[in-house]
């Protein structure tokens, strides 16, 4: 079971209402989201709209704002929500004992998804 996970460290190294993001060796990264309501989520790190940086926009509830064009991500699901169209793929994440973990497999299939016109 443990092999399944992958330890990325404390829970306190993502204050709340912030990201922080993972490189992917080989793959894409992930940023990991922090809420205010103390909850965490994970998603590829680009926007599916022009590939904006996620890790760096406005997190508010379980969304997340594009710092590039304003469209608003679902931290839950991926989708862009409103008039936007896409999605992006959600990494799973666990917290256990004070410490996050991604999903290996979904951190090591993450890809990205094609810009929307």
């Amino acid at each position: 079971m443990i092999g399944e996970w992958l330890d990325i460290g404390p829970v306190g190294q993502i204050s709340p209402g912030n990201a922080r993001t993972l490189p992917v060796q080989g793959g894409e990264e992930i940023a990991v989201f922090h809420t205010l309501d103390n909850q965490f989520y994970a998603l590829v790190n680009k926007c599916p709209h022009k590939h904006g940086p996620l890790s760096q926009g406005i997190v508010h509830g379980a969304v997340v704002t594009c710092p590039l064009h304003s469209w608003n991500i679902s931290l839950k699901t991926g989708q862009a929500l409103g008039d936007d169209q896409g999605c992006v793929p959600t990494i799973p994440v666990r917290v256990d004992a004070g410490r996050l973990y991604l999903l290996r497999a979904a951190v090591i299939g993450a890809t990205a998804p094609r810009a929307m016109a």
